[in-house]
């Protein structure tokens, strides 16, 4: 008699095992080929060589886009330890590596491009020379950045969290436990993503800012406005101030409230459109003073490109360096404000600030 392949001295146990390797395979096997002779080499390798056989035909006939089990080749025979590891492409490991912040930099990029392209479409159209009739109006504006914001969240949501604000991101920081070592690629990707789509923005309207302006290559400030946001000649600096600190503090707090899971959360794949509401209601209702900024990067970025272009320095030196207390510390002000009034009042998880106690500094103890 040959020697047995499979030397199991106890034949229960080689059963267990015969049945469990059936109960995976999905073979349908008789009682009668169950039982084949336990120390016989030969009839043991073809019985299971027959249950790999028929487990792989009856996966290609499913459909032809299965694929196979990945340690078994296609006559059946099983790969090596060296043939079993998985191939990646050199790209593969550096996309995981900056996957987070190139959302980032695409969210924000799209933000800007389809923010600064309204702005662009309805102003430069009010000239003749540009539009035989104006292409937009103040509703265009709130509604082109709406849904600015929007796409932006709904292209990097799932992969990064969807900020596509420094403001935001610092928040999230600072209130729920975002790493702050992911902050830094963060804000830079963020920066990059509005500059970026704010040099595409530029080149789509090139000439018809040198109508507007009245000549080639001409730019002054009644152009940056479109780019970068300036206050109003009637708003003082302190209104000016406010007015960003106030409506990037309703921004975040309507943030988190839409993903508190103690409140009303959106559902899944909708927060980008209850943005879309937000933002809205916050160029509506607040947007004339400065112009709605609230995010850092978004002007930021959109400021850079218009200095390298044309524009110049007069973009920073608007009443007294307005480019960097109005639309930059201001939004982050005011993202951290509006943080601290919703967990101080509202925000009822065991993560956060206001919720957890030490257990030796904590006055309540158990009755």
């Amino acid at each position: 008699m040959e020697s047995c392949l499979f030397p199991f001295p106890n034949t229960d146990l080689y059963q267990r095992v015969l049945n469990l390797c059936i109960l995976l395979s999905g073979t349908q096997v008789s009682k009668a080929e169950r039982a084949p002779d336990l120390y016989n080499a030969s009839t043991v390798q073809e019985f299971f060589e027959r249950v790999v056989s028929q487990k792989m035909s009856r996966s290609e006939s499913n459909t032809s886009t299965v694929s196979r089990a990945p340690n078994v080749k296609t006559d059946g025979s099983f790969l090596t330890s060296r043939e079993n590891t998985t191939r990646k492409n050199w790209w593969s490991s550096y996309r995981q590596m900056l996957r987070e912040p190139a959302a980032e930099f695409a969210g924000t990029m799209l933000l800007t491009i389809f923010g600064l392209g309204v702005n662009c479409q309805t102003v430069l159209s009010s000239n003749a020379g540009v539009s035989s009739s104006p292409k937009g109006d103040w509703s265009s504006v709130t509604l082109g950045w709406g849904a600015a914001i929007a796409l932006g969240v709904w292209v990097s949501g799932g992969i990064s969290g969807g900020h596509i604000n420094p403001a935001v991101t610092l928040a999230m920081a600072a209130w729920r436990k975002f790493p702050w070592k992911k902050v830094p690629a963060y804000i830079f990707a963020q920066l990059m993503g509005a500059l970026v789509g704010a040099a595409i923005v530029y080149a789509n309207y090139f000439h018809a800012l040198d109508v507007f302006e009245g000549g080639r290559g001409i730019r002054t400030l009644k152009t940056a406005g479109l780019f970068s946001t300036f206050a109003a000649d009637y708003v003082t600096n302190v209104s000016a101030f406010f007015s960003e600190f106030l409506a990037t503090a309703i921004l975040v707090f309507v943030i988190l409230a839409l993903t508190d899971r103690g409140n009303v959360p959106t559902p899944a794949g909708l927060l980008p459109l209850a943005l879309f509401i937000t933002f809205i209601g916050i160029a509506a209702g607040l947007g004339m003073d400065t112009g709605f900024a609230v995010n850092p990067a978004r002007d930021l970025g959109p400021r850079l490109l218009t200095s390298m272009v044309g524009w110049g320095k007069a973009v920073y030196t608007f009443r007294h360096q307005y480019w960097i207390w109005c639309p930059i510390i201001a939004p982050f002000l005011g993202a951290q404000f509006g943080a601290l009034f919703y967990d101080a009042f509202l925000y009822n998880e065991d993560d956060g600030f206001f919720n957890t106690f030490s257990s030796s500094n904590s006055l309540v103890s158990a009755v």
